[in-house]
């Protein structure tokens, strides 16, 4: 049995707020997210996803887990400085 990569995730709205979240498949979840319904976080569904700005693997979901909860922690400044200048993943 192959291992599921994991992974931490931070998306841009279109209002400028940043969402964490984890998953095994970033493309996948940004596009959950971009497109509403059940699958995406109800975060989006006054603040429509505009980018992924950052993806950090994991090696499995405890891990990932567990960075989420502290980048969630984290004063946006502290979330921006994590991002590169004019990045946008996905």
């Amino acid at each position: 049995m192959v291992a599921k990569s994991w992974w931490v995730y931070m998306v841009q709205t279109q209002g400028d707020r940043l969402y964490t979240g984890i998953t095994t498949d970033p493309a996948r979840r940004f596009k959950e997210h971009c497109d509403g319904g059940k699958l995406g976080a109800k975060f989006f569904r006054t603040d429509p996803a505009s980018a992924m700005v950052f993806v950090e693997p994991q090696p499995d979901r405890s891990a990932a887990s567990k960075r989420e909860f502290a980048l969630k922690k984290l004063t946006r400044k502290q979330k921006m400085e994590l991002i590169p200048v004019n990045s946008i993943v996905l």
